[in-house]
């Protein structure tokens, strides 16, 4: 996402298909759960259909625990692949721009959609898009909870919410960065010798630090940047990861060597996950929280593991889809969700059945997003920056 083009290929070093990958199929999965929250029953969302499905609850609870950790985890690696390819003030000019004007496109013109469906359906606005957008984009007040739970509402960014916060960790990174190319560069050192027990249980320690000091004022992601930061210190931490780990030969044949075990212990941690009410009660104690808090991070962190290890050890080879897939993932991220809210809404009135209704809204979401891409925004210069492509 946003990483100059595929900057996997830095001069003088081979190119890390798997990275490409597993950023593709990271932002597949993300669009197949967003399909999901339109159907999983008693998870809100900013429309739902009707047709709900409790069984959905399992597998798109199994994937939120590590896939955003997964995604910042691969945008951290994409940036030390091109990280001294450009002086600091370059970088932060480079970065900017690529997440800055897709994000406010993004939240003027993508969003909107949203903005409008979810308004519509809490019987909040009358019918009616053009009028609509007159007053959104002349950042007009709509009443209390339109779409985003405030008195007063003006732009949101939904689930473009990662742009802005990856840009904060970039411009972070790059004194952080220069500290770690200099006299704190034995953490980097260190992090990459980290090989058997030791680089599943390491990783896992600022994770804990975190739900000891941060997560007991901010309990809740929201998105909303300012009040979020037990998800600041999930997401720069993996993000931070991701940079460090980098060309480092004996790190990734080490998550490869492991990639057996780590999926074997992921399925497990994933089971003491789901089961850890039972012997962990509401009311705790306090080393029952931190023993719960541990199973929580090492089932997200073994699943990165295996994640890494497995497309290290599949995806490292040329693979014809894999350069168009790559160009894809940012529009098709940047548009996917509108598509899915837009369609489903309108389907929903239809009453298919949830079998059918679903297929379509899968089948438009995928086809929506290619023929836009496609034919539209690839083809045409102007719209290529917006959407996070070269001009």
């Amino acid at each position: 996402m946003a990483t100059e083009g595929s900057a996997i290929s830095a001069a003088n070093h081979g190119r890390r298909y798997d990275i490409d990958a597993l950023r593709v199929f990271a932002f597949g999965l993300l669009i197949l759960f967003h399909v999901g929250m339109f159907y999983v029953q008693d998870w809100g969302w900013h429309v739902k259909s009707s047709y709900q499905a409790e069984w959905l609850q399992l597998p798109m609870l199994f994937t939120n625990q590590w896939r955003m950790s997964l995604i910042f985890l691969i945008s951290g690696l994409a940036v030390s692949f091109i990280w001294r390819k450009y002086t600091a003030g370059q970088f932060a000019l480079r970065r900017t721009w690529r997440l800055l004007v897709p994000l406010l496109f993004g939240m003027a013109f993508i969003i909107a959609p949203q903005c409008y469906y979810e308004a519509l359906n809490k019987g909040i606005i009358e019918p009616g898009f053009p009028t609509f957008m007159g007053q959104y984009l002349t950042f007009q007040d709509f009443p209390g909870e339109a779409w985003a739970g405030e008195e007063q509402i003006h732009w949101t960014w939904n689930h473009l919410w990662y742009l802005p916060y990856l840009m904060f960790y970039t411009l972070v990174l790059i004194p952080v960065g220069q500290l770690i190319d200099g006299p704190a560069g034995f953490v980097r050192e260190r992090f990459r010798k980290l090989r058997g027990i030791w680089i599943v249980l390491i990783p896992v320690m600022p994770l804990m630090v975190w739900f000891n000091l941060v997560y007991p004022s901010f309990t809740d992601i929201t998105h909303a940047f300012f009040d979020d930061w037990y998800a600041h210190a999930m997401f720069s931490t993996f993000f931070l990861y991701g940079f460090l780990i980098g060309r480092d030969e004996g790190l990734w044949a080490e998550l490869t060597r492991l990639r057996t075990v780590t999926l074997v212990l992921a399925v497990a941690f994933f089971v003491l996950f789901l089961v850890r009410g039972e012997f962990l009660p509401d009311q705790s104690s306090n080393w029952q929280k931190q023993l719960g808090a541990l199973i929580t991070y090492l089932n997200r962190w073994l699943w990165i593991m295996t994640a890494l290890g497995w497309g290290h050890y599949l995806l490292n080879k040329p693979m014809k889809w894999l350069p168009y897939a790559t160009e894809a993932v940012y529009p098709w991220y940047i548009l996917h969700q509108t598509v899915i809210l837009v369609v489903g809404y309108n389907l929903s009135k239809l009453q298919l059945g949830g079998f059918v209704e679903s297929l379509l809204v899968l089948a438009a979401t995928l086809g929506g997003c290619f023929v836009l891409h496609e034919f539209v925004i690839r083809r045409t210069r102007i719209l290529r920056p917006f959407f996070g492509l070269k001009y």
